[in-house]
């Protein structure tokens, strides 16, 4: 299997490279792609990489599936499927689904708030690199070396160099780290993009929900992903230099290890999820054509919600003797932030009520999500109760329960904004045929998928299991989630068709406002300028795009959003390589620690530490595009501009 990656990774490696030789795209990648700063390209970027790492994670969970569809399957080795869990778990969290919300900040946030670009261009550039390198490395270890085998967690003593010898370990340390900078990065550049540089009159409280719940990401993501960091950098200090902080017999404590990577890790389910809330806010308000039902409340519980997910974390090792005091007050926090989520989903539904509900696909995935996430919910409440936890814990009702959150979360959020958000990313719109098929392949394949996992975890069946005897009673069950991960895989195989067919037929978007649309990116042509607005708007209400054309309905003068002032040059950065290159020297001095080779990581952090110095020396970083360039872009959109007539 091994082989036959390494054959169709060199296969698709010569395609690419010849493709771009005979079509002389050279120049057209780097000038347009590798040094682009432009947030909405970057946000392209991050989408095109968060799919494939979700093929890939797929493929990795129906290997898994395959080798559980019957007792005692011998499809996998046991090594082997030890790393297909860890790499799909570490995957999917920190390589699909990161990515896939930081494609939909980079596209939608500056657009909605009024804004021609992010706050710190440059460093989003490097971000985004700092994550595909990252990437880079941690696939490479499948092919290189030996992929990583101690669970996504990756706990001591189990990572410990005594137990895990091989490089596999460095891997996932080392692309988490370098991909933890470019995240923590982001998290920085928008937090202070949705704060400093919203339009004029565009208070917090007529902001949109979908950069609320971005802001709230962002506090997470400044505040628990120092705590990956540092714990991460301990177990590579154990690893490669003979350190003992988690080698309990040396005087190290691996719960240390544990606190810290969960003072991340369940803030981290509610960084991805949060963006989720959000699309799903925009996507009902718009195809209900009606303002969002309790926005004050909705603004509550988004933020309710990033307070307390950092007081959650020990429930994850409730079983770990932390003593009855501890459990019950991780056990009533856990318990209450089902109050706030539980707004949420009462605030949508009002919002649908008496509206005039559409549903094309970005809705289907919406009102796909609301039973998946109740359910999660509901026995998210039942792994909150400590005593009950003793039974769930270790076992498929969590394996379900996780799943049920964050694919029927996150996942169908985030397809719901790709699908939302498609046309103003590319100017058409993906095929609702096509689209309606893979959501119906995907969605009831989700349950046929997990509802059984569940009973198998009664039936106690515990996680990261190889293999299973026939007495067992579980054969049934495991066929039939089986099969369900199969109408999973169906279904994204439909969506990555849509995506080439809508590409030559796709509907274009020649109105710029194609699901009539309430925030300002819905008032740009699809896809929008380079500078997004040749004039920055007078925001003047909540929903202020929808406003300005109720408006124009009833005959009113619209000053807001018009171009009623006179245009300016506009102050734009310059595209650089230096991100793309910085980032190569992460990934080359990464690689060196991977095999201890001390010269080629010294090397690497070199390259690393004088791009910084160039960088620092470097003044020519910006440029202004002339009135008349824009007058010409805004022209050919078709936009009649200051004193014309």
């Amino acid at each position: 299997m091994i082989y036959g990656a390494d054959v169709s990774i060199v296969l698709v490696t010569i395609a690419i490279l010849f493709v771009l030789t005979y079509y002389k795209k050279w120049g057209w990648l780097w000038r347009e792609w590798l040094t682009t700063v432009d947030h909405k390209k970057i946000g392209i970027m991050y989408l095109i990489a968060a799919i494939l790492m979700l093929f890939r994670g797929g493929v990795d969970a129906l290997l898994m599936r395959t080798q559980l569809i019957q007792p005692n399957m011998h499809f996998l080795k046991a090594q082997h499927y030890n790393e297909i869990f860890t790499t799909h778990g570490t995957l999917m969290i920190l390589f699909m689904a990161m990515p896939f919300i930081f494609a939909v900040f980079n596209v939608a946030v500056p657009l909605q708030i009024g804004a021609r670009d992010v706050a710190f261009p440059y460093l989003n550039a490097i971000s985004f690199w700092l994550f595909f390198f990252a990437a880079m490395l941690l696939n490479l270890s499948f092919v290189i070396g030996g992929s990583p085998d101690a669970g996504w967690m990756s706990y001591p003593p189990l990572s410990d160099l005594p137990f895990d010898m091989g490089p596999g370990e460095n891997y996932y340390i080392l692309a988490l780290q370098i991909t933890g900078i470019g995240s923590i990065a982001t998290g920085i550049n928008f937090f202070v993009t949705i704060l400093k540089m919203r339009a004029p009159g565009m208070t917090l409280m007529r902001l949109p929900l979908f950069c609320w719940s971005v802001l709230g990401a962002c506090i997470l993501i400044i505040v628990a992903f120092p705590a990956l960091t540092a714990a991460l950098a301990l177990l590579l200090i154990d690893r490669i230099a003979g350190g003992h902080f988690f080698t309990m017999l040396a005087g190290g404590n691996p719960m240390m290890y544990i606190n810290l990577f969960w003072v991340w890790g369940h803030p981290e389910v509610y960084i991805v999820v949060l963006p989720a809330f959000g699309v799903f806010s925009e996507v009902v308000a718009t195809f209900s054509r009606k303002r969002i039902f309790g926005y004050t409340s909705m603004v509550a519980s988004i933020m309710v919600i990033t307070v307390i997910s950092y007081l959650v974390w020990a429930h994850h090792f409730f079983t770990m003797g932390a003593g009855p005091g501890v459990n019950s007050f991780f056990a009533v926090a856990s318990m209450i932030i089902a109050i706030p989520t539980g707004v949420k989903v009462f605030t949508w539904l009002f919002t649908m009520y008496a509206g005039r509900v559409r549903v094309p696909a970005p809705m289907l995935w919406t009102l796909g999500f609301i039973p998946n996430f109740a359910i999660g919910g509901a026995t998210g409440v039942m792994l909150a109760a400590a005593p009950a936890d003793y039974q769930y814990h270790n076992s498929y009702f969590l394996i379900a329960h996780f799943h049920q959150v964050l694919i029927g979360g996150t996942v169908y959020g985030m397809i719901a904004g790709m699908y939302y958000w498609w046309p103003k990313m590319f100017g058409h719109r993906l095929n609702e045929r096509l689209a309606k098929h893979a959501f119906w392949w995907f969605n009831i394949g989700f349950y046929v998928c997990f509802m059984p996992q569940y009973f198998l975890g009664y039936m106690g069946m515990t996680r990261r299991i190889f293999t299973y005897s026939p007495g067992m009673g579980w054969a049934t069950w495991n066929l039939i989630s089986s099969i369900g991960a199969y109408m999973m895989g169906i279904g994204f195989i439909l969506i990555a068709a849509d995506i080439i067919y809508s590409a030559f037929y796709g509907e274009r978007d020649t109105t710029g406002d194609i699901w009539d649309g309430r925030t300002l990116e819905w008032s740009l042509p699809s896809p929008a300028p380079h500078y997004n607005f040749a004039v920055i708007p007078q925001v003047n209400d909540r929903d202020a795009w929808w406003e300005s054309k109720q408006q124009r309905l009833e005959g009113k003068e619209v000053t807001a959003l018009q171009y009623k002032s006179p245009l300016r040059p506009i102050h734009m950065p310059k595209s650089s390589g230096r991100p793309f290159v910085l980032s190569v020297c992460f990934f080359v001095a990464g690689f060196g620690l991977v095999f201890n080779w001390y010269i080629l990581g010294i090397l690497g952090f070199l390259g690393v530490g004088l791009c910084l110095i160039l960088r620092s020396f470097e003044f020519d970083t910006d440029y202004y595009i002339p009135i008349d360039e824009v007058q010409h872009t805004e022209k050919a959109y078709g936009r009649l501009l200051h004193g014309e007539q």
